[in-house]
């Protein structure tokens, strides 16, 4: 049995959703179009798990976007990236790190010149307590902020317990082109974001908790994306690492939540991805990938 099955409130059953899921529906999405996972951590996996995993990215055409929770992550999605067309490796600093890289920001430089986008990004107070904590990561996410705008980059952002004033900085800095991971907040700082034209990625929760199938019918269709946040948001959510095509049945319960056909859903997210990226030539390798 998968751990937290018995909490899917009829969206899948569980033989949908396991790790080892098999993907029955008619209609499968990777047969129609390239699949969007616009928020993975790929070098998290251990070496043994990298092998199938980048197979099944290839055999799924799962297009993914590795975000880094530290520069060293983001060295080691460059040699991930080198292994996989449908790879984009970006630079980050999650804001749980953030005491860690807050006095040695000007070491990235370099990095951030070659990253075709900043992720993961963003604040934190509900997992991090500690005030001291808040202003090392008020101070890390703007310096990245400030790199996007001045650079015209996306940013990958994540905004637990934070998202008013994450919203704040995002708007400070004027930031156009932002990814929304994982929102699990108001509504009211949600339905502003979505006026900003950001985009929301929705991922393992959306299948076990009726909050984030709320916040999930709330976000346009034009401005929805999927990720795996692979393999820690499984763990977290389940109790297990997933492998990449998890996202196979985040497609369906987004589907679903939406009242639509899973390969219908599948091109709205393809047209999403496609439409974020726009005409940046930084992004050229994602949408080769997505076409």
């Amino acid at each position: 049995m998968c751990a937290g099955s018995s909490a899917a409130i009829g969206l899948l059953d569980e033989s949908q959703w396991c790790r080892d899921n098999t993907f029955t529906m008619e209609n499968k999405p990777c047969e129609l179009c390239p699949l969007v996972d616009a928020h993975v951590h790929l070098d998290e996996y251990p070496d043994t798990w990298l092998g199938p995993v980048l197979r099944q990215l290839e055999e799924d055409r799962i297009v993914s976007i590795s975000t880094a929770m530290a520069p060293q992550a983001y060295e080691r999605s460059l040699l991930i990236q080198e292994r996989s067309e449908f790879v984009l490796a970006t630079l980050g600093v999650h804001p749980w790190n953030a005491p860690y890289f807050v006095t040695r920001l000007d070491e990235m430089k370099e990095q951030m010149g070659s990253s075709p986008m900043f992720g993961e990004i963003g604040l934190d107070f509900r997992k991090v307590q500690d005030g001291m904590q808040h202003e090392a990561q008020r101070r890390v996410f703007e310096f990245f902020l400030s790199a996007a705008k001045e650079q015209g980059k996306i940013v990958n952002v994540h905004t637990w317990g934070a998202e008013a004033e994450a919203l704040e900085l995002l708007e400070r800095h004027g930031i156009e082109r932002g990814i929304m991971h994982w929102y699990a907040g108001p509504s009211e700082p949600l339905q502003r974001m979505v006026a900003r034209g950001y985009y929301f990625t929705f991922g393992s929760e959306l299948l076990v908790s009726e909050q984030i199938q709320s916040l999930a019918r709330e976000v346009p269709i034009g401005q929805l994306l999927t990720e795996t946040d692979n393999p820690g948001g499984p763990q977290l959510v389940f109790g297990d690492a997933a492998m990449p095509d998890i996202v196979k049945t985040v497609l369906e319960a987004l589907a679903i939540v939406h009242g639509m056909d899973i390969a219908e859903m599948a091109e709205h997210i393809r047209a999403n991805m496609l439409r974020l990226i726009g005409d940046d030539n930084r992004l050229e390798r994602l949408s080769t990938a997505l076409r």
